[in-house]
């Protein structure tokens, strides 16, 4: 439904591939069997950082690594000794940090060489089991500061990416596309089109942006099947309208994604509160029915009882829906924009690579064993 919010001259390229596009939105949910670091980049527990509107927590990926990770070295006893991390920050502007360290000694250090170092050694090992670094790469940065004698090891903990990475994925994802549509790569294009416009809609889900992301912290367990799945499945075809407008260039991307993340997580107590009211004035034994689907008795919630949550919630699940759409729209509009608005008409639909074919069908085969790596979001 994006397609159609689009400029006629990337409405002919996309309709040309939806069939690709609709296969493969689902890329990211399956991706969740074949990698521990997918499922993080489908939610962010908001409510972990503190309370709206999260002006302490950092906007950008990197920033994010800079004031959440910790940093240890290990001495020739093989002692773990902290030295940096954000519970040890007392000050920062926007040229120091102050640390007190275990000693509760104080320490200063530059906040530029802060992010040279963090650039240069510890970005790239993100997707690593483990974060090691060189004592000779921390000596020099810091070797005025911190005294490490016979240091053995540097070891970086991440203390944010288990809490969800969302809106940093977001903006990831929007680069890839606006590079595939810069270098003419049409498998790329839908490939990046289809999983901006998967991550895209999970950000437009509020219980994607809380800790209590299936109700299971007040006993309301199955809630996020309920809000996401079952109330679209029995009313969407019937009474949404997605006629949304056309697609519109976003300048600032990061705000726009930001906007949309916020904006879903202060829905989180209408859409908690107002099943639980709901679970009490609803007779119980008109609130779950059982269907049957591909020969297995299900337990669903009763049309009724969803549409007595739907009404309730005052069209929230269909506005959000149609909110989704617009910003899936927008943002492969913007990404085609920002790649110098190629000629589509020219570009030839290539193959995809061996290697390309190769990792779909690994993800295909990982999918299939059922075992997802990582938080199952949405039980």
């Amino acid at each position: 439904m994006a397609v159609f919010t689009l400029p006629p001259d990337l409405i002919i390229f996309y309709k040309k591939h939806i069939e690709f596009l609709t296969d493969h939105a689902v890329d990211p949910d399956k991706r969740r069997y074949a990698s521990k670091h997918e499922a993080i980049r489908h939610y962010i527990d908001l409510d972990v950082w503190g309370k709206y509107p999260f002006d302490d927590f950092p906007k950008t990926h990197f920033q994010a690594i800079m004031k959440y990770t910790d940093f240890f070295w290990v001495n020739e006893k093989h002692d773990t000794i902290q030295l940096m991390g954000n519970e040890l920050r007392i000050m920062e502007d926007d040229f120091y940090i102050k640390f007190k360290t275990q000693k509760k000694q104080e320490v200063v250090i530059s906040k530029k060489d802060y992010q040279k170092f963090i650039y240069n050694n510890v970005l790239a090992l993100y997707y690593e089991d483990e974060w090691l670094i060189n004592c000779d790469s921390f000596q020099h940065y810091f070797g005025e500061i911190f005294q490490l004698n016979n240091c053995q090891q540097v070891i970086g903990k991440d203390r944010f990416s288990e809490f969800g990475i969302l809106p940093f994925n977001l903006m990831r994802v929007q680069k890839k596309l606006t590079n595939a549509f810069r270098n003419k790569n049409v498998p790329a294009i839908l490939r990046q089109s289809a999983e901006l416009g998967h991550y895209i809609g999970d950000a437009h889900v509020p219980l994607h942006t809380t800790e209590n992301y299936n109700g299971q912290m007040t006993n309301q367990n199955g809630i996020h099947a309920f809000w996401e799945s079952r109330i679209p499945e029995l009313f969407a075809n019937e009474e949404y309208d997605f006629f949304v407008g056309k697609a519109k260039y976003i300048e600032n991307k990061q705000d726009y994604f930001w906007k949309i993340v916020l904006e879903s997580h202060q829905l989180v107590d209408s859409v908690l509160s107002i099943e639980a009211a709901l679970v009490k004035a609803f007779p119980q034994d008109k609130q779950f029915c059982f269907d049957e689907r591909n020969g297995i008795t299900t337990r669903l919630q009763c049309r009724a009882f969803a549409k007595a949550y739907s009404d309730r919630m005052q069209g929230m699940v269909e506005q959000r829906m149609t909110q989704s759409i617009q910003a899936v729209g927008c943002m492969w509009y913007t990404a085609w924009v920002d790649a110098g608005q190629p000629d589509l008409s020219i570009f030839s639909k290539k193959e995809l690579t061996d290697a390309e074919r190769k990792e779909l069908e690994e993800l295909e085969n990982a999918y299939r064993k059922g075992e997802i790596k990582g938080r199952a979001h949405s039980n």
